[in-house]
């Protein structure tokens, strides 16, 4: 069981508390059953002070249950806490191209799926603690009244219990494999979201995509179900039946070939009904600890290979945030060059060499076809991909590993992938509000959205209008460099004609650096400079007015 390992990592101190209480309390509630055995014995000649010790040891029970659930349940939940914010943190730390391998999907499942599993055993665990003291205390008692009596029926009951845990193990293919389905399942949770609308608009799609992908999957993962569940309910039978056996071999059987007095035979009888309700409950939860297990490892397995990211180029969430931005003064990228990894069967787009160089003020127009490199390049360029090969100078310094996160926080950018939160977190102070509802304004926004408390009052916006909001945040931001991937792609005519007119000469004119990948060539007068891919590589890079002497560093393009 994966569970004890991992509460004793977090606070080893507070688990001994809380199972030292939970045995005080299982001592204290054999104990009473033991009065409760002494007094039915004696009836005619109770003992002076009965009451008064029953009601004390009860109040301890209870007292003492209490600590150790309290106790169990600080501890578990404080682990689960710490678990889950350490995933999520691996996923900030880790680099983008290892995210983007892991996948999404398998990612959702861990942080969902797996982290309740575990969070559910959590939870049972103080209570099957506490079952686990009541059983050691009346078992202490049992072995007060006859060892011998005892011995045989720990002797059964051991063996009952190997036999129970044989046939749980015949579960763990099945949990396996239905947590690998879970993976898939959640993979197509995502496409009926995501793709509703290209399922709704064809309808054979929407077929193939039911028939073959989303019913078999949830049609295995009903079969696995029933497989683990089945057996673990034969299992589940199986102790029981063990248990009533244990009765009647202890009443009907042994008492035949020996003889003992009643009070022994009544206190073996009353402590076997006390721990009949302890020891189902803990047979019950063997399926919720299995499962764990089975979370447990993936969670495990995900971490480390988070952790042993090679590409990895954060340590410290927070190791950028407080470092003071040098002012950009060039960037220059030398024999850059970077390789997808090859799938089975295919060859790796290739990115580069690369030999570029750019410079503060500088509207540049990054174009090609689809498939050229361009969105590549900004993933490298911006530092969220690492190169293969080469070098980028940065102020006539390489960026290294350690450098590369204070690098990006040079660059504003939108992807054609964007995310836009609704808070504007770490962006926005209570001087910022003037200078949102005038950016608001000029975004033409002003119906439609407000800012609250730094939080954006409404995502409920047509695709132009949200990628106006990912622009009100670059603007906010301020920084030095503004990265925009088919930016105007989403809007209408007029606006269109807005950004490439006025708000990108407008942000020129501040000094920004501005790098536009487009496939608009009607706006290219609007750039200073003109870079063109094709199939991975610059094969031009030109200042739009050749004419004019230039003295931006501009380097030969690749060959």
């Amino acid at each position: 069981m994966k569970v004890l390992p991992f509460l004793i990592k977090y606070s080893p101190w507070l688990l001994v508390l809380s199972i030292g209480t939970g045995v005080i309390s299982g001592v204290a509630s054999s104990f009473m059953i033991a009065l409760v055995n002494e007094r039915v014995s004696k009836i005619e000649n109770p003992a002076e002070y009965t009451a008064a010790i029953f009601m004390a040891v009860a109040f301890i029970a209870l007292m003492a249950e209490l600590s150790s659930r309290l106790a169990l349940l600080r501890l578990s939940t404080r682990a689960v806490r710490k678990m889950r914010l350490a995933l999520c943190d691996q996923i900030l730390l880790s680099s983008l191209r290892n995210i983007e391998r892991q996948g999404g999907d398998r990612l959702m499942a861990a942080l969902t799926e797996d982290i309740h599993r575990v969070t559910e055993a959590l939870t049972q665990f103080p209570v099957q603690c506490i079952n686990l003291a009541i059983i050691t205390g009346c078992f202490s008692y049992l072995f007060y009244l006859s060892w011998e009596l005892s011995l045989i029926f720990l002797t059964l009951f051991s063996f009952g219990i190997f036999i129970h845990e044989l046939i749980v193990r015949r579960t763990r293919p099945l949990l396996e494999q239905g947590r690998d389905k879970w993976d898939e399942l959640i993979s197509h949770y995502n496409g009926l979201i995501d793709g509703n609308k290209e399922l709704k608009i064809h309808a054979q799609r929407r077929l193939g995509f039911s028939n073959e992908e989303l019913r078999p999957t949830a049609q295995k993962m009903m079969e696995l179900s029933w497989g683990w569940n089945k057996i673990f309910s034969v299992a589940e039978s199986y102790g029981q039946f063990i248990y009533y056996a244990l009765i009647g071999i202890i009443l009907f059987v042994v008492t035949q070939y020996a003889t003992y007095p009643a009070e022994v035979l009544t206190g073996f009888v009353l402590m076997l009904l006390f721990m009949s309700g302890p020891i189902s409950a803990i047979v019950g939860s063997f399926p919720v600890f299995h499962s764990a297990d089975i979370s447990m490892e993936k969670i495990q397995s995900l971490d480390l290979s988070l952790q042993k990211d090679d590409e990895r180029d954060i340590n410290d969430l927070s190791e950028a945030a407080h470092r003071s931005i040098e002012q950009f003064e060039s960037i220059e990228l030398k024999d850059f060059c970077y390789e997808y990894e090859h799938e089975e069967g295919e060859s790796g787009f290739t990115l580069g060499p690369l030999n570029i160089a750019f410079k503060p003020g500088e509207l540049v127009f990054v174009i090609g076809g689809n498939g050229s490199g361009k969105s590549s390049f900004a993933r490298l360029f911006v530092g969220l991909y690492s190169q293969t090969s080469g070098e980028i100078i940065f102020n006539g310094k390489e960026v290294t590993t350690e450098t590369k996160d204070a690098y990006r926080q040079h660059f504003s950018v939108i992807f054609s992938d964007y995310y836009l939160f609704k808070t504007l977190y770490g962006i926005f102070d209570d001087s910022s509000y003037e200078k949102a509802e005038h950016y608001i304004n000029r975004l033409q926004l002003q119906d439609k959205v407000s800012i609250i408390d730094r939080q954006l009052s409404t995502l409920d916006l047509s695709q132009g209008q949200k990628k106006r909001l990912a622009l009100l945040t670059a603007f906010i931001e301020g920084r030095d460099i503004y990265l925009f991937d088919e930016w105007a792609a989403d809007q209408d005519p007029e606006f269109k004609r807005v950004f490439y007119h006025e708000i990108l000469p407008e942000l020129k004119a501040q000094g920004k650096t501005l790098i536009v990948i487009s496939h608009d060539d009607y706006y290219y007068d609007v750039a200073d400079r003109v870079v063109r891919f094709a199939e991975g590589q610059i094969v031009e890079d030109y200042y739009k007015d050749k004419t004019t002497e230039k003295t931006a560093p501009v380097l030969e393009k690749s060959e």
